[in-house]
């Protein structure tokens, strides 16, 4: 049996072993020379990025941020709100504007629609005194408005409401009757161009609320679409579904109305997860209400026929009078958030834990 020839596989693996330190090299410099000319943090390995979870805004609503998978609206990132008409999608926006205002920042609302009731906004909790607001005159002037808010990289939130009220420029200084085919597709397509990069690059939230229209001669499948053509849907990080799902009524009176939301579209988290809340006329989604069946679902406040406790303190009986007790007390809902927050992660993470375990043994 002839011997192997050694030195040629020697050799063989010294070439390919000096080919490939050439490449990482190769590699290397031109990692430096991007770093150079655009700056730290153009380019990195993934695994080198020093923030590894997505920083969210909360939207007030504990199923709503459970149902987002991050805790919330997450930054840098651009959503689309849509629904039909009166199903909340302002009001939702409004309590994302109410939660960051209480954290700290800064928020923008451009209302296309000319019509944002400072009242009810007053009422849901938004500091109007501290709440940036544009009533654009077309769709172009919006878009840019909205660019250098957040270009600016002071601003934490910017609510557009709604796509359907951005009109083109054209379309608004033309005579009634006029066709403009695709103006505002085209117009929404160019600005999500230039938002997306420098929303990432500033960590802004920015939110275009959305209408819904139907396809003319659609039979089968779902005509329902949303206005501004396509680039929304693909540009947005997530896209939230609003529906009214029920009256909530007192006696002959209602007061408010059950809403579904569907997730309908998430980058950052599992998509089409649901969840149920209610938004009550003049005060906004029922954050109480929220809370009290969040906190039986996750087995935090026990529930015994129809009365209410959570360790020692009893909330009440009834749902409505537990709503009432836990309205009363903001510390109260606090404590009862992060640990219905911490129990859900802890279940969701389960699965992962148990799976590294088998890995390991």
């Amino acid at each position: 049996m002839a011997p192997k020839n050694t030195g040629q596989a020697e050799g063989k693996g010294t070439a390919d072993d000096n080919n490939k330190n050439a490449r990482l090299q190769a590699v290397g410099a031109a990692i430096e020379q991007i770093k150079q000319r655009y700056g730290d943090g153009s380019i990195m390995k993934l695994g080198d990025a020093k923030r590894t979870n997505v920083d969210a805004i909360p939207t007030g609503c504990l199923s709503l941020d459970l149902a987002l998978g991050v805790g919330g609206m997450p930054r840098g990132r651009v959503v689309e709100i849509f629904g039909p008409e009166a199903s909340g999608k302002t009001t939702l926006a409004q309590h994302v504007i109410a939660e960051i205002q209480k954290l700290g920042g800064t928020a923008a609302f451009v209302d296309a629609e000319h019509a944002l009731d400072p009242e009810y906004a007053a009422k849901i909790g938004v500091n109007i005194n501290e709440l940036l607001i544009s009533q654009p005159d077309n769709g172009e002037q919006a878009l840019e408005i909205t660019e250098t808010l957040v270009r600016s990289g002071a601003v934490d939130v910017v609510v557009i409401d709604s796509v359907a009220a951005l009109v083109p420029k054209a379309e608004i200084e033309g005579e009634m009757g006029d066709q403009h085919m695709g103006l505002q597709a085209r117009l929404m397509s160019q600005a999500l161009r230039k938002l997306t990069g420098i929303t990432a690059k500033t960590n802004t939230v920015v939110i275009f609320i959305n209408q819904i229209r139907h396809k003319i001669g659609i039979v089968f499948g779902n005509p329902e679409t949303t206005s501004g053509g396509n680039a929304l849907k693909f540009y947005c990080s997530v896209r939230v579904e609003v529906r009214r799902s029920a009256q909530i009524k007192q006696g002959d009176k209602i007061i408010g109305n059950q809403v579904k939301v569907k997730i309908v579209k998430n980058k950052v988290a599992p998509p089409f997860r649901a969840c149920t809340f209610d938004i009550m006329y003049n005060e906004g989604i029922s954050i109480s209400g929220d809370m009290l069946d969040q906190g039986v679902e996750q087995g935090v406040i026990t529930k015994s026929g129809n009365s209410y406790s959570y360790n020692e303190i009893k909330l009440g009986v009834g749902r409505e009078t537990a709503k009432a007790f836990l309205k009363a007390d903001p510390k109260l809902i606090a404590k009862l958030r992060k640990e219905i927050m911490d129990k859900a992660q802890a279940a969701e993470n389960a699965p992962a834990t148990k799976e590294k375990e088998k890995a390991q043994t």
